[in-house]
């Protein structure tokens, strides 16, 4: 999937939309990508003269690669976080590099499901964890 087909699963958008592309694999395992100009608003002040992609947007690149392993079940839904557990973070990524997620599903019972991830960068590790969610109505 490109940007423009993720849109018709993930509510996400611009600047928050943190997916480029995606495929799933015969395993059902997600692997995505998403390329870091360096122009994005969460790089401006993190940190001036050095900057590096934040922790928490990792997480939400991670969870965003996530949520695409349950699209089908996601029209009318919302995805929110129930939990983060396990997060470890190795390397930083900075301007200029390519995330590259893969995110499985390992457990899934009524609206609850739990991922987990890891987001690589030339094949180092830099982030890895659990994910947890919920999928809400959509009342928007």
């Amino acid at each position: 999937m490109n940007r423009e087909e993720i849109k018709q699963f993930l509510p996400h958008r611009e600047p928050m939309l943190l997916v480029d592309e995606m495929t799933i694999d015969e395993n059902h395992i997600a692997h995505s990508k998403f390329h870091v100009t360096g122009e994005e608003y969460f790089l401006k002040g993190h940190f001036p003269n050095e900057p590096i992609v934040p922790g928490v947007i990792l997480c939400e690149i991670m969870a965003q690669s996530c949520a695409l392993l349950m699209k089908d079940d996601l029209v009318g839904h919302l995805p929110l976080y129930t939990g983060i557990d396990n997060v470890r973070f190795k390397n930083s990524v900075r301007p200029g590099d390519t995330a590259e997620i893969e995110a499985e599903l390992t457990y899934h019972k009524m609206n609850i499901y739990i991922c987990t991830a890891k987001l690589t960068v030339n094949g180092k590790m830099c982030a890895r964890g659990e994910l947890s969610f919920a999928l809400i109505p959509d009342n928007r």
